[in-house]
């Protein structure tokens, strides 16, 4: 498939796609609690829809509409096989839950997560009590619980999601458990996730991120959990704003604990007139110039940054470059070559991607398969001499199926 994007005057009002990265920690806590939860303002999303399967798979009872999603929650695996798909919290949140049933499991995937290191699932599952082999580091992963408290040591240098995964199935052994926490980059997402375990009932002691201490013997309750807007497909939104118009995104909280809500401090910065009200951000197109920005914590953010970068006066400076390499793609790789076909030039020093702004050109680019990729490709060609070619952007429903819908919603044309 391939998508032609003109370029346009963006102008109007959307409302934020739900978090996924909410959604699949909700749906998790949701499976281990005790009755029946609620989540309200659910994301359908690709990555959602496949830990939806996967709590099915392991016991959970499931009604669904557009509205909420009800999960009886019951673990009580009926096969011996999970399918993570390509999402990567998936398989690494679910194996320490996983671990928590006595018979062998298998979490396994498909397309880019085949290439997804989870290597280091294997030792902290180990030292607490689970039989833990993958494919030289990569899946399948086969595991054997039953999971028990105890010590162990968990490197974050890749991802925190196995950390999620830990904090999440610990309070349910019996022992207590102490995670030494070695070079946590993604420290926001940890704070949703003791946030939201903290909403299903379970308590989490955090010391400076280097030593979280779980009491065993913790019980889920069940409840009524509101799903927020999502600042990752947000961003995208507001930077199309930015460089063609104006937009009000609503739906996002401004107090939200998500680690892309810094896209804020990067439009301002930038020179982008950024309006916050009680229930959604506006923003206003102004001139543009370079920014410096460094999004280790938010790593996400590089694509819809490369976006605005492009279109700024001077060299934007974007750090934290080592946090892409185990992506959809290689997605820093990626960005300097796809830019560089709309006649962007990009060029990688150690952890810094620096950004010349420029023109824009008509051509055609590749999503690689990568969600947001497409997304930043898309946002960058509103602005563009001519008419932008995008193949595969399908992929944005991994994450954002209502994307292209909405950019057309604020005047996006796109046809195909």
């Amino acid at each position: 498939m391939k998508k032609f994007i003109k370029p346009s005057q963006i102008r109007g009002s959307i409302k934020a796609p739900a978090s996924k990265s909410l959604m699949q920690r909700a749906i998790a806590a949701s499976l281990l609690a005790n009755g029946v939860s609620v989540l309200h303002n659910p994301s359908y999303c690709n990555d959602s829809l496949l830990s939806i399967k996967i709590i099915q798979s392991l016991g959970a009872k499931i009604t669904k509409n557009e509205e909420k999603l009800i999960i009886k929650g019951g673990f009580n695996p009926k096969g011996n096989i999970l399918n993570c798909g390509e999402s990567g919290l998936c398989v690494r949140m679910f194996s320490p839950i996983a671990s928590l049933y006595n018979l062998p499991l298998t979490l396994t995937g498909t397309g880019t997560l085949v290439k997804r290191p989870v290597s280091m699932i294997e030792k902290p599952l180990s030292d607490l009590g689970v039989e833990c082999k993958t494919y030289n580091g990569f899946i399948p992963i086969t595991i054997k619980g039953p999971l028990k408290g105890g010590s162990t040591k968990v490197n974050c240098s890749v991802s925190s999601q196995v950390l999620t995964g830990l904090l999440t199935a610990l309070p349910l052994v019996k022992n207590n458990s102490e995670l030494l926490v070695h070079e946590l980059k993604s420290k926001p997402y940890i704070d949703m996730t003791i946030s939201l375990l903290k909403d299903f009932g379970i308590e989490i002691e955090n010391s400076d991120y280097k030593q979280f201490k779980i009491k065993g013997n913790q019980t889920y309750k069940s409840c009524e959990y509101e799903i927020e807007g999502d600042w990752s497909g947000a961003a995208f939104m507001l930077v199309a704003g930015a460089i063609r118009g104006s937009i009000q995104v609503k739906g996002i909280k401004i107090n939200s604990k998500q680690a892309d809500k810094q896209i804020l401090k990067v439009l301002e910065r930038a020179g982008a007139k950024v309006i916050i009200k009680t229930n959604s951000i506006e923003i206003k197109k102004n001139e543009l110039k370079g920014f410096l920005f460094d999004a280790t914590d938010c790593p996400d953010l590089f694509p819809p940054l490369v976006a605005l970068a492009a279109h700024c006066n001077g060299i934007s400076i974007i750090k934290g470059v080592n946090r892409l390499k185990f992506k959809e793609s290689k997605r820093a790789e990626v960005l300097k070559n796809e830019f560089s076909n709309l006649g962007i030039e990009i060029n990688i020093t150690d952890d810094d991607m620096i950004i010349k702004g420029g023109t824009v050109t008509e051509g055609t680019v590749f999503s690689n398969n990568d969600h947001r990729i497409a997304m930043a490709l898309s946002v960058a060609s509103l602005l563009a001499k001519g008419v932008v070619g995008l193949k595969c952007p399908e992929c944005v429903a991994k994450s954002y199926p209502e994307f292209f819908n909405d950019l057309k919603k604020i005047g996006g044309i796109i046809y195909e």
